[in-house]
């Protein structure tokens, strides 16, 4: 392991960099996106069933968010959902720098690999000497080892978290749309 970290000479840097981005995002996407902080079972089970959910100022969650603008501006249903969207992209947050660590990783690994061959064969004399030919192969193998390992699990993570953020989407999409018909029917009373 640390014949590869030492062979990947300058590139260690940006992919140390997406290395970290991508475990930063994931960790904390993983965190902020768990049903407590979206969208409270018992919040959307008192939706659901017809109910206008007590809540006293409940600004932790996006549907405690979504409840209270509900509550202190009395929105039409178009005004209601536009701030249900605000929410829903909110549940995105640096969603953006992971696919940039997709694309970016593999791709500085790229780099690395025609640097390193570039090394190899970009010599005055006819014959690189064997030095040359062990560091340039390293400076190749190397970034495209560590750019894959980047790139490899930030797309799952990108992938899981993906579906996560559509999941949670739907679901408040139900929510808000349970909310206009609690609404309604109050009016109609």
């Amino acid at each position: 392991m640390k014949f590869i970290l030492e062979g990947a000479g300058v590139f260690i840097y940006p992919l140390g960099l997406c290395s970290f981005l991508a475990l930063f995002i994931i960790i904390e996407r993983f965190i902020s996106l768990r049903d407590s902080k979206v969208i409270p079972r018992e919040v959307a089970n008192s939706l659901i069933a017809g109910q206008l959910p007590q809540l006293s100022n409940e600004l932790s969650s996006s549907i405690g968010r979504i409840l209270y603008f509900f509550k202190t501006s009395k929105p039409d249903p178009e005004a209601l959902k536009a701030f249900a969207q605000l929410e829903m992209t909110r549940l995105e947050k640096g969603m953006f720098w992971l696919d940039v660590v997709v694309s970016a990783a593999p791709l500085l690994g790229l780099l690395g690999t025609v640097a390193g061959l570039v090394t190899v064969f970009a010599t005055d004399s006819s014959l690189p000497s064997p030095e040359t030919i062990s560091r340039g192969v390293g400076l190749a193998l190397s970034t495209t080892i560590i750019g894959l390992s980047i790139a490899i699990p930030a797309i799952v993570g990108n992938s899981y978290l993906n579906r996560k953020i559509d999941k949670l989407c739907a679901r408040l999409n139900i929510c808000v749309e349970s909310l206009i018909d609690v609404h309604e029917k109050e009016k109609s009373k």
